[in-house]
C-alpha cells in the first residue's frame, strides 16, 4: 500500500499557499539519499521553506520532494525522499502536521507474502447486517 505522507504533504502545502502562509518542511537529513545543503543541518534535521516565492521547480512527488533553491546566495538542487519529511508547518501559525519517522526500505528485499488470518478468526460475513427501513 502506498504511503499517505506525500498526499497529505501536497494537500497541506496547497492549503498553506492558498491561505498566504509560508509552508516549511522539516526533513530528517541523516539518510544517504537526502540531498540538502549540509552546512544548514542541525541535530540531523533541516527546515526548508517550500513557498512558491522561495523555490523553483517544486515537485511534491510520491517518492521524492525536489526543488531548486538558494542557500546563502548559492543555488542548490534539493532532493529528499518523501519518507524523510517529518513535518509540514506554516511559519506564521505553526499549523500543519507531523509524520512518524519511517525506516528506509531494505535493499532488494523480497516482498513479504500476505499473512494468513489466525485460525480462530471468524469467517468473513457473507451478507450485510444492515436492514432497509421504510
Amino acid at each position: 500500500m502506498t504511503s499517505t505522507r506525500p498526499y497529505l504533504l501536497r494537500a497541506l502545502h496547497e492549503w498553506m499557499v492558498d491561505n498566504a502562509l509560508t509552508p516549511q518542511i522539516v526533513v530528517d537529513a541523516r539518510g544517504a539519499d537526502v540531498q540538502v545543503p549540509r552546512q544548514f543541518v542541525e541535530d540531523g534535521r533541516i527546515v526548508l521553506n517550500v513557498a512558491p516565492s522561495a523555490v523553483r521547480h517544486l515537485r511534491l512527488g510520491n517518492e521524492r520532494v525536489e526543488f531548486m533553491a538558494r542557500f546563502a546566495g548559492a543555488p542548490f538542487q534539493v532532493s529528499v525522499p518523501a519518507r524523510s519529511v517529518l513535518a509540514i508547518v506554516a511559519r506564521e501559525t505553526g499549523a500543519g502536521m507531523t509524520f512518524p519517522e519511517e525506516a528506509p526500505p531494505p535493499d532488494d528485499a523480497p516482498p513479504e507474502p500476505p499473512s494468513d488470518p489466525p485460525p480462530d478468526a471468524p469467517p468473513p460475513a457473507s451478507r450485510s447486517h444492515l436492514k432497509v427501513v421504510k
